[in-house]
C-alpha cells in the first residue's frame, strides 16, 4: 500500500494503563522511574565490574555481559517514553518513531531469548561434558555465538516492521500499551489483521520456543547428570552453578508462556491487567538480574565484595605515624 493510505495518522499516542486515574499519574511515573534507575544502576555496576576485573573474562561471564547490554538497551527503549507520558503528559510519539520503538522492543526481546539459549548451552556442556568443556566453550566460542545471536535476531523484527508499516492507519491512534509493539500497532490498522498477525506470531514463537526447547532439554540432561553424582555435596555444588541461570530463565519465559497459552485456551484478562503482566515480565527481569548475578554467581559476588571492602577499609597509609 502507498504511504498515503496511512496519512490520516501522523503520530500515535501511548495510553499506558487505560484505567489509571489522573491522580495516580505521579505515582506511576515515580515507580517506573525507580524501576529504570535501579535497572540502569544495577546493570552498569556489573559492566564496571566486568571492565575492571580480569577474573570475570571467562565464557559464562561474557554471556552475562551480553545479557546485561541487552537489558539496558531494552529498558532504555521502553521506559523513558512511558515515564514522560505520566510525568509530563507527553504520550505522543511520531509515526516513524513508534515503528522504530516496535522494532527495538522485539529485537532486544529476541536477543535475550538467544542469549539465554547460549547460557543454557554453557551450563549443559560444563556439567554433562566437564572434561571437554575447556575445548568446546572458549571465549572465542561465546563471542561467535553471541555475535551471531545479535545478527540473526534482526530478521524477525525487521520483517514485522516492513509488513506493518505500510498498513492503512486511518482511525484511532491510541496505543493501549506502555510502548509500541506489533499487536498494539496493527490492532489500529483499518484492514484485516490476520495476514499480518499470523506470520508475526510464527516469528515470535520461533524466537521464544526454539531456544526454550533446547533449554528444557539441556536442564533435563543436567538433572540426569547430577543424579548420577554419588556425593550429595557434589550434587548440591553442581546444581548451585545453575541456580542463577534457572531464575533468570524462569523470569523471562514463564510469564510469556503463560500469556501465550492463556490467550490460546480462551482465558481473557482486562486490558489493564494484561498490560501489568506484560510490563512485569518485560521490565522486572532487567532490574532483578543484576541482583541474581551478584548473589548467585561466584566471581561476580567475589569481585563485588572485594570492591566494597576496598571502599570501606580505612586508608591506613594516609594516617601519619605517631612518634
Amino acid at each position: 500500500m502507498s504511504a498515503g493510505n496511512h496519512s490520516f495518522v501522523t503520530e500515535f499516542v501511548i495510553v499506558g494503563f487505560p484505567g489509571l486515574q489522573p491522580e495516580f499519574y505521579g505515582l506511576a511515573s515515580t515507580v517506573l522511574f525507580l524501576v529504570y534507575f535501579c535497572t540502569a544502576v544495577g546493570n552498569v555496576v556489573v559492566l564496571v565490574l566486568f571492565a575492571t576485573d580480569r577474573d570475570l573474562h571467562k565464557p559464562m561471564y561474557f554471556v552475562i555481559l551480553h545479557l546485561v547490554v541487552s537489558d539496558i538497551l531494552f529498558s532504555t527503549t521502553t521506559l523513558p517514553k512511558i515515564i514522560a507520558r505520566y510525568w509530563f503528559q507527553a504520550g505522543a510519539i511520531s509515526f516513524t518513531g513508534c515503528f522504530v520503538q516496535m522494532y527495538l522492543v522485539h529485537y532486544f526481546g529476541t536477543v535475550n531469548s538467544y542469549i539465554l539459549f547460549i547460557m543454557a548451552l554453557d551450563r549443559y556442556v560444563s556439567i554433562c561434558f566437564p572434561l571437554r568443556y575447556p575445548m568446546i566453550i572458549k571465549n572465542s566460542t561465546i563471542h561467535i555465538l553471541s555475535t551471531t545471536a545479535w545478527i540473526v535476531a534482526k530478521a524477525g523484527p525487521l520483517m514485522m516492521v516492513i509488513r506493518a508499516y505500510p498498513l492503512p492507519y486511518c482511525d484511532s491512534n491510541k496505543i493501549m500499551q506502555c510502548y509500541c509493539d506489533h499487536i498494539a500497532i496493527t490492532t489500529l490498522a483499518c484492514t484485516d489483521r490476520v495476514p499480518y498477525s499470523f506470520p508475526a506470531f510464527v516469528v515470535a514463537m520461533v524466537a521464544l520456543l526454539g531456544p526454550l526447547v533446547f533449554i528444557i532439554f539441556s536442564y533435563c540432561s543436567i538433572i540426569v547428570a547430577v543424579v548420577q553424582i554419588a556425593s550429595p555435596q557434589g550434587r548440591l555444588k553442581t546444581l548451585s552453578t545453575c541456580s542463577g541461570q534457572l531464575i533468570i530463565i524462569a523470569l523471562y519465559y514463564l510469564p510469556r508462556c503463560f500469556i501465550y497459552l492463556s490467550s490460546n485456551i480462551g482465558i481473557r484478562f482486562s486490558t489493564d491487567l494484561r498490560i501489568v503482566i506484560i510490563m512485569l515480565y518485560s521490565l522486572l527481569p532487567p532490574m532483578i538480574n543484576p541482583l541474581i548475578y551478584s548473589f548467585k554467581t561466584k566471581y561476580i559476588k567475589q569481585s563485588l565484595m572485594k570492591r566494597f571492602k576496598k571502599s570501606t577499609d580505612p586508608q591506613k597509609e594516609s594516617v601519619p605515624a605517631v612518634s
